[in-house]
């Protein structure tokens, strides 16, 4: 039997490197995006944004670059990606709604109804984007009604567990694979997909539709709570005058805890986690169940504390004003190894800053030209030693491994004074203070 054709629908973050993978495990891949720009960067085999390993697939993959298997290529043809694949996957963004909790559905109606009407054949549409629950019920019936080939063009359910800086592992060597099924047929295919991780002792769960959405949903519910957890115990420790950091590694060494992201700094930001879990609560509230999930306003309400808890911070250590003074921001990406600077708290730190009158200059390993797009009215800097160049304190807030292998002595050389705020917890404050720094830490001890 002739292994499946596969299509991509939305070529951002999630699809591309979905694309990618899946040429890279031996099937044909056709993708689309309805952005030009997009979709030229792809088809030289460049990635649309930074992740490390993805623009190496590309290139091995892309039809016409020089090397490639040939085993990738783009569309902007609904009619093209219809005749062309077995299983399309729905890999559009789910943005926050505007001014309101709930996950905008628009990208993924739109391209259900764009795809659904060409199905002439048996097809399986399986969806990857995160969606309230309810959604793939809703869907699943809104394309057997469009469709030529009514019943026979299937849907399925495949939440996507990307990690940025970790989504190329991720997609080929997965934690577990989840899918949610109508019937026999949508299972067949997706294990034929899914062979090379399964082989290699990947877990393949197979569920119903409500349960493969919630998954992701509670699995980033789950998460978040973690890290404002122990920012919460921050709070505490800086009333009580204990040290957050030893507090979270004596607590991490309980296994039924585990130490993973339990370190606490100025929280959790990006494209999925804060939307996530808002989404979460209004689907919930939808629902009836909104009592089950109060408790998520409280995560997000201690993880937008803590950016303002950061600005208040560098107020104190400038002696109480911030007008005029300058800062220097290490940092623009909600976490490194990404150019992604949606929701990112360090991004948002130093725009609030600014905003109450510093001079605030900003220097990212990777996110330097998204943070401009958001924040232009901000000074940048080609380097860490270039932003802290006269600044009156330096602020850490992405935990890039760049700033962790700074020189305190040389840093200290260019600024107008040796004041830090560590923003992620990463740093070592020995090392620091023993250069003659004033470091002071979310959650920690002042010496």
């Amino acid at each position: 039997m002739a292994s499946p054709r596969i299509t991509v629908i939305g070529l951002g973050y999630l699809g591309a490197t979905h694309a990618a993978a899946m040429a890279e495990l031996g099937f044909e891949v056709l993708g689309l995006d309805v952005v030009p720009e997009k979709m030229r960067k792809l088809e030289q085999g460049s990635a649309p944004m930074f992740e490390p390993g993805l623009e190496e697939l590309l290139r091995s993959h892309v039809a016409g670059v020089e090397g490639s298997s040939g085993r990738l290529r783009f569309t902007d043809s609904w009619e093209e990606i219809a005749a062309f694949g077995d299983i399309h996957f729905l890999c559009v963004n789910t943005p926050q709604k505007h001014g309101e909790y709930g996950c905008d559905m628009s990208y993924v109606d739109r391209a259900v109804d764009s795809l659904a009407p060409h199905l002439e054949r048996p097809a399986l549409v399986v969806g990857k984007s995160t969606v309230p629950v309810g959604s793939a019920e809703r869907l699943a019936a809104r394309i057997a009604a469009l469709a030529p080939a009514g019943a026979d063009a299937e849907l399925a359910w495949n939440p996507e567990f990307l990690r940025e800086g970790f989504a190329v592992k991720d997609t080929l060597h997965p934690d577990r694979i989840v899918i949610g099924v109508g019937g026999p047929r949508a299972e067949a295919l997706l294990r034929d997909v899914y062979a090379t991780p399964v082989a290699e002792g990947t877990p393949f769960l197979v569920t119903d539709f409500p349960t493969a959405e919630l998954v992701k949903t509670s699995a980033n519910s789950f998460l978040a709570t973690k890290i404002s957890f122990i920012n919460a115990m921050a709070e505490v420790c800086e009333a009580a005058g204990g040290d957050v950091v030893k507090l979270a590694e004596a607590i991490g060494h309980d296994d039924r805890i585990g130490r993973k992201f339990l370190r606490a700094g100025i929280g959790f930001g990006g494209g999925c986690l804060p939307k996530d879990i808002r989404a979460f609560m209004a689907r919930a509230g939808e629902l009836g169940a909104s009592e089950a999930l109060t408790f998520l306003r409280e995560v997000d309400s201690i993880n937008m504390r803590r950016r303002a808890q950061m600005v208040e911070l560098a107020r104190e250590a400038l002696g109480g004003a911030l007008l005029g003074k300058r800062i220097a921001v290490l940092g623009a990406t909600f976490k490194p190894d990404s150019d992604d600077v949606r929701d990112s708290p360090a991004l948002n730190v130093a725009g609030q800053l600014h905003l109450q009158g510093a001079q605030v200059t900003v220097y990212d390993p990777k996110g330097m030209h998204n943070a401009r797009a958001v924040f232009p009215t901000l000074g940048y800097a080609p380097s860490a030693l270039d932003a802290a160049r006269g600044a009156d304190v330096v602020l850490h807030l992405t935990e890039w491994a760049e700033f962790k292998e700074l020189d305190p002595a040389a840093l200290g050389d260019v600024t107008a004074a040796r004041h830090i705020l560590d923003g992620r917890n990463t740093l070592d404050p020995t090392l620091w203070r023993k250069a003659g720094w004033t470091f002071r830490a979310l959650g920690r001890p002042t010496l």
